[in-house]
C-alpha cells in the first residue's frame, strides 16, 4: 500500500466527517434527543455523587471535589472513543453481512477508513460537561492554574484516552473469530463505569484486575494523581502516557490482524 502523509489523512477525515455530519443532521430531532439522553446520564452520574457524599465526607480518603474531578476527568478522557471509533459497534456486522470486503480494496489504511467512517457527534456533550466538571472541581480544590499543570492536564487526557480505545478495539476485532462477540465488546466497554472512582477504594483483587487485566484505573485514576496529589504520584502515573500507547498500538495491530485475514465471506 502507498504511503500516505498525515495531511492526507487529515484531508480525507474532514471530508468523511462533513458527509456524515450532513447525514445525521438530517434527522435533528433523532440527534436531539440522543444528545438529551446523553447529557442526562452524565447528569445523573454527578447527582449520585452528590446523594453519596451527603452521607459520607470522604470514601477511602477521597473527598467529593477530588472524586468529582476524577469523574469529570473520565468524562473527558472516554470522548474520542465515543466520538471517533463508535463504527467498532458495527464491526461485527459488517464481517458477517459480507459488507466489511469492500473497505479492503481501498488504497488508504483500512483502520482509518473503517473507524473515520462514523463520527458520534452526541459525545460533544459528554466532553462539555466533562470539561465543566473538570473545571468545577479543579476551581473548589484551589489547584493552581500553571501553564505546566494545564500542559500536563492535556497530555495525560489525550494518552488516558487510549487505553479506553485499545479495549474497544480489541474486543470489536473478537468477531473476526468468534461469532458471538457482542457480548466481549459489552463487557468490556461496562468496565468503563469504574472508571470514575479511585481504584484505592476497591480490594486488592480488583485493584490489580482494574491496574493490569482490564486497565481502566489509567483512565482516570493514575493521570488524575499527577494533578490532584503531586506529591504522592506513583511511578504508575508517570508510566501512564507510555501505558496508553503502547496499548493502543497493540490494540490496532490486533485489530489489523484480524482484518487482514478477513475472507469476506464471514466467520
Amino acid at each position: 500500500m502507498e504511503h500516505r502523509s498525515l495531511r492526507f489523512y487529515l484531508r480525507i477525515y474532514g471530508r468523511i466527517l462533513a458527509q456524515d455530519l450532513k447525514s445525521k443532521m438530517s434527522y435533528r430531532a433523532d440527534f436531539i434527543i440522543s444528545t438529551i439522553g446523553m447529557l442526562f446520564t452524565n447528569i445523573a452520574g454527578f447527582i449520585s455523587f452528590w446523594i453519596l457524599f451527603g452521607s459520607f465526607p470522604s470514601i477511602g480518603g477521597w473527598r467529593y471535589e477530588e472524586i468529582l474531578f476524577l469523574y469529570g476527568f473520565s468524562l473527558v478522557s472516554l470522548t474520542p472513543v465515543q466520538c471517533l471509533f463508535d463504527n467498532n459497534w458495527n464491526l461485527r456486522s459488517s464481517v458477517y453481512s459480507g459488507d466489511f470486503i469492500k473497505y479492503c480494496f481501498r488504497p488508504i489504511n483500512l483502520f482509518f477508513y473503517y473507524q473515520s467512517e462514523v463520527f458520534d457527534i452526541k459525545g460533544l456533550g459528554q466532553l462539555a460537561f466533562g470539561i465543566g466538571t473538570l473545571c468545577y472541581a479543579w476551581g473548589k480544590l484551589g489547584i493552581a492554574v500553571t501553564v505546566l499543570s494545564v500542559l500536563r492536564t492535556i497530555i495525560f487526557l489525550c494518552t488516558a484516552s487510549l487505553i479506553m480505545v485499545a479495549l474497544q478495539n480489541a474486543a470489536a476485532a473478537t468477531c473476526f473469530w468468534i461469532q458471538n462477540s457482542f457480548y466481549v465488546l459489552d463487557f468490556v466497554t461496562r468496565f468503563k463505569d469504574y472508571a470514575r472512582y479511585p481504584v484505592t477504594i476497591f480490594s486488592p483483587v480488583f485493584r490489580f484486575l482494574f491496574t493490569f487485566v482490564m486497565p481502566i484505573a489509567f483512565i482516570a485514576y493514575y493521570p488524575s494523581l499527577v494533578i490532584l496529589r503531586p506529591d504522592e504520584v506513583p511511578l504508575l502515573s508517570w508510566l501512564s502516557p507510555l501505558f496508553g500507547i503502547v496499548f493502543f498500538y497493540l490494540s490496532y495491530r490486533f485489530w489489523m490482524f484480524g482484518a487482514m485475514r478477513y475472507s469476506g465471506t464471514g466467520s
